[in-house]
């Protein structure tokens, strides 16, 4: 745990010391081979023979194809895009095989929102929402999912987390995931309550495309946007929004994926890891003991793995710890030039519930000597201290 603890160390006292867009779709257009079979003999004669007129009109015949082929393919490059978009599933009833692990209850909760959490406890998409929807003071229900099984979301399409159900005015439910997109789907909410949370997430839809390396991605459309209508809030102007969508993409495409490479660096760092995981997810509480020793052995191992190709693919040296500082280096730097308390101004905005809720997975809690010795715990504790106070956590 100390490996872990000390990576969560760092990050909290760089990190408090001071849009990626979707890939461009494209589909190359397929070549078309000119095929020319020469059937006669040839005869003699004065002039060019039949072959040699074959072979030569098979040879112009085929350097036209390819440029006229070459040529659509750079004209229509960005025309031409393979997609798909699915809006998000609609489930007529709660599923009855979910077990509900714990309930936070807010009794000055307006929103009449009715949600419901599928989570890992550390994960920090998911602490991500996590901190939003306790800093707007929202009740939720949590359902812990098996990191490794994942047997409470068998009934779902989509298999990750995080992923919320969220109530309709007409008792159905809907399904959303991707955890910007679940904030930005519940901010619209509140901005505007008139309109149903199932007729908003319409405006998330999921969609599948292929990148310039013609590999099929994923994604949700539009989820760093929220929808104001004609209900934008006071003091928003186009400049914070955009702003703060940079800041809400930098987290998820860079920010995050430096954490896994600094905690997951030898395959004992991992099991240490996934056994703090289990003390913070109570894991033996809700799995039994098979299935909670299944997801400490087996998510080690992968988290290891997956650790060493996120450090390939991001290109980080060596020296891990020093991205996270560069990287909490550039954050408050911009705070530090804006000169505001948050980059939303006297209030956080969602960038910085996004930022702050990747840092603040459960280990940093236990970081007991840096809260005495650096800014870190102050602006924690400045935005939690704009959390609901009344907020309560019900164990079933």
């Amino acid at each position: 745990m100390a490996s872990y603890r000390s990576i969560g160390s760092c990050m909290r006292q760089v990190y408090f010391r001071n849009s990626r867009q979707f890939a461009e779709l494209s589909r190359n257009l397929g070549q078309k081979r000119l095929l020319s079979n020469a059937a006669s003999q040839p005869k003699p004669s004065n002039g060019p023979s039949t072959l040699k007129l074959a072979v030569l009109g098979t040879t112009l015949g085929a350097t036209g194809g390819t440029v006229y082929s070459l040529y659509l393919n750079w004209k229509d490059k960005n025309s031409h895009m393979e997609h798909e978009r699915t809006p998000p599933a609609i489930i007529n009833e709660f599923p009855s095989s979910v077990k509900i692990t714990k309930r936070f209850v807010n009794p000055k909760d307006t929103s009449g929102l009715d949600i419901t959490l599928f989570q890992f406890q550390t994960c920090p998409f998911c602490c991500k929402v996590r901190a939003f929807l306790d800093f707007m003071g929202l009740s939720y229900k949590v359902v812990e999912v098996d990191a490794v099984l994942r047997q409470d979301i068998k009934w779902s399409e989509v298999k990750k987390v995080p992923m919320v159900l969220i109530r309709q005015r007409d008792g159905r439910y809907v399904q959303m995931s991707d955890s910007s997109a679940i904030i930005s789907l519940i901010a619209t909410y509140l901005n505007d309550k008139k309109i149903d949370i199932g007729e908003l997430a319409q405006y998330y839809p999921a969609i599948s495309f292929f990148d310039d390396n013609q590999k099929k991605k994923h994604d949700i459309m539009n989820k760093y946007f929220l929808m104001f209508q004609d209900h934008t809030p006071k003091g928003h102007t186009k400049e914070l929004e955009e702003l703060e969508r940079k800041w809400r993409t930098w987290a998820d495409s860079h920010l995050v994926h430096l954490i896994s490479p600094n905690c997951y660096q030898s395959l004992g760092e991992a099991f240490e890891t996934f056994e703090w995981f289990s003390q913070a997810g109570e894991w033996d509480i809700h799995f039994p003991k098979w299935e909670r020793d299944l997801m400490v052995y087996v998510g080690a191992t992968a988290m290891w793995g997956i650790a060493k190709i996120l450090k390939k693919r991001h290109q980080l040296t060596d020296d891990v710890r020093s991205h996270i500082y560069d990287a909490c280096n550039k954050w408050t730097k911009e705070l530090e030039k804006r000169n505001t308390k948050f980059l939303g101004g006297k209030q956080p905005n969602l960038a910085d519930l996004s930022i702050y809720g990747v840092l603040s997975r459960e280990w940093f809690y236990s970081v007991k000597q840096l809260i005495q010795q650096n800014r870190g715990n102050l602006i924690r504790e400045r935005i939690e201290g704009e959390m609901p106070n009344m907020l309560t956590a019900i164990t079933n």
